[in-house]
C-alpha cells in the first residue's frame, strides 16, 4: 500500500511540481461558509450537475444564464409550482438543452429543496450539518429523496458548493486499486463505498487534508 506522501510526491511530478500542485489543489468550504449560501445557488448547481451528466459540460456551462432565466433564477418556491405545462414549454426553449425528463428534475429537486429547509431551516444548513464521517451517506440521501442524483452527480454537486467529499472518477477507482488500497471497486455496492470511505477517513488522519484533496491527489497519480 502506496503511502500518502509517495502519493503526493507523484501526483506533484505530474502537474508542476509539489508548490505549484499544491496551489491548485480545492479548498474546502467551512459549515459557516455553507449555510450562507443561498438555497436557490444549491437548486442551481443541483440542476447543472444533472444536466451536464453524459454531456459536454461547455456546452451546459455556456447555456447556463439561459438556464437562470428559464428557471426563475432557481428560487426553490418558484420551481416547485411549475406546471407541467411549463415543463412542457420549457422542453421546447431553445435557451436551455431540451432535456425533458432532467427538466422534470429540477421541479422534483426543488420540492427536496424545500422539505429540507422545512426541516433544517436551510437546504445549506442540512448540508453543512451532515456528519463528516459519514459522507457516503449524504451520497445515498442525494440519491433517494433527490432526484437523478445518483452516481456521481450528488458529490459532484457536493464538491461544487464546498462540502469536503472525495469524488469516485474513473481515475480516482483505479488509482486505489494501482495502489492497493482496495482490489476491486463496486461503485453501486453500499459495502465497497464504505470500504473505500474507511480508506479515505486512514488517508485522512494520515495527511491531515480534507477529502477533496486526497481525491484529487490520487486522480493525479495515474
Amino acid at each position: 500500500m502506496t503511502s500518502f506522501d509517495a502519493l503526493f510526491q507523484l501526483a506533484a511530478s505530474t502537474r508542476g511540481g509539489p508548490e505549484v500542485f499544491e496551489a491548485a489543489l480545492p479548498v474546502p468550504k467551512t459549515s459557516q461558509q455553507l449555510m450562507a449560501q443561498a438555497d436557490d445557488r444549491y437548486l442551481s448547481m443541483i440542476a447543472r450537475c444533472i444536466f451536464r451528466a453524459g454531456f459536454v459540460w461547455r456546452v451546459i456551462d455556456n447555456k447556463w444564464p439561459g438556464f437562470e432565466m428559464a428557471f426563475s433564477q432557481f428560487n426553490p418556491l418558484a420551481v416547485a409550482h411549475f406546471s407541467d405545462e411549463k415543463l412542457e414549454e420549457l422542453a421546447q426553449d431553445r435557451s436551455i438543452v431540451r432535456n425533458f425528463t432532467k427538466i422534470v428534475a429540477v421541479r422534483n429537486n426543488a420540492v427536496y429543496v424545500l422539505d429540507r429547509q422545512r426541516s433544517h431551516g436551510s437546504f445549506g444548513e442540512f448540508i453543512a450539518h451532515w456528519p463528516e464521517d459519514n459522507i457516503t451517506g449524504l451520497w445515498l440521501e442525494l440519491k433517494k429523496q433527490g432526484s437523478r442524483l445518483g452516481g456521481n452527480s450528488g458529490p459532484m454537486m457536493l464538491r461544487s458548493m464546498g462540502r469536503d467529499t472525495f469524488l469516485l472518477t474513473n481515475d480516482v477507482c483505479q488509482a486505489l486499486v494501482h495502489h492497493g488500497f482496495i482490489k476491486k471497486f463496486s461503485p453501486n455496492s453500499q459495502r465497497d463505498l464504505k470500504l473505500v470511505e474507511q480508506v479515505f477517513e486512514n488517508l485522512r488522519q494520515e495527511s491531515g487534508r480534507p477529502l477533496c484533496q486526497i481525491s484529487r491527489i490520487l486522480a493525479c497519480t495515474l
